[in-house]
């Protein structure tokens, strides 16, 4: 029986290998059934573990979004900052709760005439460009794994005092061309130290 009949029920006393085979427990070797035991004890316990964190973090954005609205009406305090970033301090000062909205960006069509307009503006400098401000140009273009120029990295290239008009509209082509897709909201929780500095609390596990 192969893999064909993944949809089926695996029959008693079998196990599905990698490709989808099924294999009988006598052809398996005790160490094989450990290993297969072990890994998936853990997968589940992960699979626990995300689930709680997920509701921790959607029980503590309403918390949160519940304090700023009381705290709003009843007492006419504002929080957050630009794009409705939330920052919290216990009454000790020992601890912060972050909340960061972050938006997802990208570069719709036209920032090839951004990138069009620099290679012209380059190239019409007499002498030459800079082959490290060439290289930067370039490394600030290239695609990520999915297929798609780095925001940031474009962005980097508006930092450059430049003093060129052609310059100056590639880098007004690049702003333009920024499409917001969508936010994120970001949950960061903070302790301060002895020496009064905030550091966060690490909830990624490879960082425990």
């Amino acid at each position: 029986m192969t893999s064909q009949q993944t949809n089926q029920q695996i029959p008693a006393g079998y196990r599905k290998n990698a490709v989808g085979d099924l294999v009988h427990e006598d052809r398996i070797k005790p160490v094989d059934k450990l290993r297969d035991e072990v890994v998936k004890a853990i997968v589940d316990n992960a699979k626990l573990l995300r689930q709680s964190m997920t509701e921790f973090k959607l029980t503590t954005m309403a918390n949160i979004n519940d304090f700023v609205e009381l705290s709003s009406s009843e007492y006419g305090t504002k929080f957050g900052g630009a794009k409705g970033n939330i920052l919290l301090t216990s009454f000790d000062g020992q601890y912060q709760v972050r909340r960061a909205v972050g938006e997802h960006r990208v570069f719709d069509e036209r920032i090839q005439t951004a990138k069009t307009l620099i290679d012209d503006c380059i190239k019409s400098w007499s002498g030459g460009a800079d082959t490290r401000l060439m290289a930067m140009v370039e490394h600030a273009f290239r695609v990520n794994q999915q297929g798609r120029i780095d925001v940031n990295q474009v962005l980097s290239l508006r930092q450059l005092d430049i003093d060129d008009p052609k310059w100056k509209q590639a880098m007004d082509a690049i702003a333009d061309a920024i499409q917001i897709t969508g936010t994120s909201q970001y949950l960061r929780l903070y302790e301060r130290q002895p020496n009064g500095k905030y550091t966060q609390l690490p909830l990624d596990i490879s960082t425990l």
